[in-house]
């Protein structure tokens, strides 16, 4: 009876533990998103979904500007690293055991670790170097590569999880191994790899270092791919760290802006995700 009464403690007072650092992790992250909602939250109006910046010195105007080059250079990013993560990932996934897989997966883990600005730096050498000017070109690169190791090691997980017997009745079938791979174990892990794409993006699109060798930034509307042009996290930076209080509120609203964007990924990821559990009956 000691014992029995021994052990619901102990499980009572480590299930105590578990929620205290759960409590502990989430009281941090809440504090932040508070300060930030109310900061931005205040700071938001029409004009600034709307308008781009007024000249210094002058009260007003918006990020219209930065808002639409996030979009448009973090869909240039995923434009070049959607198409090659999952091809990778589809290597690694049916032909892993080969030795150019093995150099694959050390390169993707090499990859993961490596800091964002040391991407921008790279990015910088290899695209705005040799082009002799900054541009959305070279952020979408940059971008890409933070994207890379996301998608590669999410999609080759993903098609690992298709079971052995559809290939081999495909195989079976008379269908050559890249209309298996590509029609149907592809075509039905769609979803699936959908939710990683959308953890990567949201990973990249909060990126400042990068963009700051790369795509610079613009006080001007632009969509010319070979000039600089302003993205939400340069345009935060730059105006946080100015001494026109404008410009600092504003700051405030363009954090409450890419917070909720980045969060509405994340979360549309996860949403997906449990929809796809659920079907499956995971």
């Amino acid at each position: 009876m000691n014992n029995r009464l021994f052990r619901k403690i102990k499980n009572h007072l480590f299930f105590g533990l578990i929620l205290l650092s759960a409590a502990l992790v989430l009281i941090p992250l809440f504090l932040v998103l508070k300060f930030v909602f109310v900061q931005g939250w205040s700071s938001l109006s029409l004009s600034f979904f709307t308008e781009i910046p007024k000249p210094v010195g002058e009260v007003g105007g918006g990020m219209k500007h930065a808002i639409l080059g996030t979009i448009y250079i973090v869909l240039l990013g995923a434009l070049i690293a959607v198409p090659l993560g999952v091809t990778c990932g589809i290597y690694l996934s049916e032909f892993g055991k080969s030795k150019l897989s093995k150099t694959l997966k050390l390169t993707v883990d090499l990859m993961s670790g490596i800091p964002s600005i040391v991407i921008g730096i790279f990015a910088y050498l290899m695209v705005v170097v040799p082009l002799k000017s900054f541009s959305a070109l070279a952020g979408g690169v940059a971008l890409s590569i933070i994207m890379l190791p996301i998608i590669i090691k999410t999609s080759e997980e993903i098609l690992k999880l298709v079971p052995t017997h559809i290939r081999e009745a495909g195989l079976a079938l008379g269908l050559p191994r890249w209309k298996v791979i590509l029609f149907i174990i592809l075509k039905g892990s769609v979803s699936n790899l959908l939710t990683g794409i959308i953890l990567a993006i949201s990973r990249a699109a909060g990126e400042t270092a990068p963009l700051l060798f790369t795509a610079f930034g613009n006080m001007y509307l632009s969509y010319e791919i070979n000039k600089p042009m302003a993205t939400l996290p340069v345009q935060i930076y730059t105006y946080a760290i100015s001494p026109f209080k404008d410009w600092q509120r504003q700051a405030w609203a363009g954090a409450f802006v890419l917070m909720v964007l980045i969060l509405t990924l994340n979360l549309f990821a996860r949403y997906v995700l449990t929809k796809i559990k659920d079907k499956k009956g995971i």
